[in-house]
């Protein structure tokens, strides 16, 4: 093999699909090299030293195509593509194909392999064989080669009837010999052995000896194995991911309020109170659904629940989590706990489940009959009040995040509201993650952003185009989490 391609093949590990492509350019042109010099290779079978020349040119043929087939599958892996169809080796270079598949941080190295020579007399019954053959067999020279009758008794028993067929074919029929077998050797281990052979004919044209050369390709094979299981467990794991993805959306459409445009609260008759509009912003950054919820529900005595809230973690615990969190929640505001005690449940209900995490929640209650939002927080950006063009966060009343202490107290506050005064209520996702939750008494970046908004929502008509405002403005590829939003303007 050239300087040049042993060099670039193990000394530099390549780092691009465009190195690999070099590489693959070098290795199609050594093969059409190699397959040259064996067609000029074409003296009598008699001819020992021509036998060799052809047998290594054989050898030089297979670690062509197997470095080509791991140059493929390197390249695939390195381009991500996981979906070729095509072999990269043009017509002729290999008879088969494995397709390609994704590979792991680097391809294995495999020191060069070793191979052997041996030759067997059909008159004689005799054999021959070169050292380097009986160190593959791991068999002392002084106990001399193995013939014919004897080598089948190395091989595992379902592999046997592969030798017999080649040797057959070789003998009595002259075709060449190419192919596989293992071996368990005297001290117990196994090699994989890939020989190539062909019959030596007499004066007269018929054989009278076979000769061969057996390449030790079991770190090969081991490899390829290896490749094969990687790329099959790549293949599940992408198809449960892709199953928990769609689980997750579907329960987290079941769950979430399925609004499309504002919603007008009470509904089915009565004075409007409430303009009511929400948007859930998905992570620009990953596929996975997060725990954020938001949620307004009429509660029996005229009053309205509003909630936003996030759980920590992604993909079907987490929104599962949510549905659990959420229907405790609207179960609860229904039978009339007001928002400090039912943040209380909460934290319960998740300190003591099954798998605890922890979340962040906004419960707030409005009264239309006297404008007045009474409120709770654990943990969560407090609510942003809009009015006559200004916004101002909330002072927060006292809770820490749900499920990060037992026996929590979550107080509440009350704030009292005019006509047209608009209500923001968010989740922590909007801007790039931070390490942890924040103070609630600290706003968020989030919220100072919100804030900046006020003179754009005061030109806004409805709920649903302050939300659209929001979305436009935080709705950026690059943000890391998901987000909630949801607008109440008091009517």
């Amino acid at each position: 093999m050239p300087s040049h391609l042993h060099a670039d093949h193990s000394a530099a590990q390549p780092t691009d699909p465009g190195t690999v492509d070099a590489l693959i350019s070098q290795a199609r042109r050594l093969r059409s090299e190699v397959d040259a010099v064996r067609r000029e290779a074409a003296a009598p079978y008699g001819d020992a030293r021509v036998r060799w020349e052809r047998a290594l040119c054989d050898l030089a043929v297979h670690q062509l195509d197997d470095l080509g087939e791991h140059l493929g599958q390197l390249r695939e892996g390195l381009a991500g593509d996981d979906s070729a169809t095509a072999p990269f080796l043009p017509s002729g270079f290999d008879g088969s194909y494995v397709p390609p598949a994704p590979l792991p941080e680097r391809v294995p190295h495999h020191a060069p392999s070793r191979a052997g020579s041996a030759e067997w007399d059909l008159l004689t019954d005799e054999a021959q064989w070169s050292d380097e053959l009986y160190r593959i067999f791991g068999r002392d020279p002084a106990d001399g080669p193995l013939t014919l009758d004897e080598l089948p008794s190395w091989l595992f028993a379902e592999d046997q009837q592969t030798l017999t067929s080649m040797v057959t074919g070789c003998l009595v029929d002259g075709r060449p010999i190419d192919g596989e077998f293992r071996i368990v050797r005297s001290d117990g281990s196994t090699r994989t052995l890939h020989m190539v052979g062909e019959p030596v004919l007499d004066a007269d044209g018929g054989t009278a000896s076979m000769w061969a050369v057996l390449r030790d390709v079991s770190a090969l094979r081991r490899s390829q194995l290896t490749l094969r299981e990687t790329r099959d467990s790549l293949q599940r794991q992408r198809q449960l991911a892709r199953s928990e993805h769609r689980l997750a959306v579907e329960l987290q459409e079941a769950v979430l309020p399925p609004w499309r445009g504002s919603l007008r609260f009470p509904q089915g008759g009565g004075p409007a109170t409430l303009d009511l509009a929400a948007h859930y912003l998905p992570s620009g950054t990953s596929a996975l659904i997060g725990g954020d919820w938001y949620d307004a529900l009429p509660l029996p005595d005229g009053a309205t629940l509003l909630t936003v809230g996030d759980l920590t973690g992604h993909g079907v615990n987490a929104t599962s989590g949510m549905a659990m969190m959420l229907g405790a929640l609207r179960g609860m505001a229904v039978a009339g706990l007001a928002p400090g005690p039912l943040l209380g449940r909460l934290n319960h209900l998740l300190d003591t489940s099954a798998q605890p995490t922890l979340g962040s929640a906004l419960c707030c209650r409005y009264d239309p009959a006297d404008r007045t939002l009474s409120w709770a927080q654990a943990g969560h950006p407090a609510p942003l009040l809009f009015r006559d063009g200004t916004g101002r966060s909330l002072d927060p009343p006292e809770g820490v995040l749900l499920g990060a202490t037992s026996d929590a107290r979550y107080t509440q506050a009350t704030e009292p509201l005019n006509s047209g005064d608009l209500l923001v209520l968010h989740t922590d996702g909007l801007v790039p993650r931070r390490t942890s939750f924040p103070a609630a008494a600290e706003p968020t970046d989030g919220a100072r952003r919100l804030l900046a908004m006020a003179p754009l929502f005061a030109r806004a008509r409805t709920a649903q185009d302050c939300v659209r405002l929001v979305v436009e403005e935080f709705g950026a590829p690059e943000r890391e989490d998901d987000a909630c939003v949801l607008v109440a303007r008091i009517v």
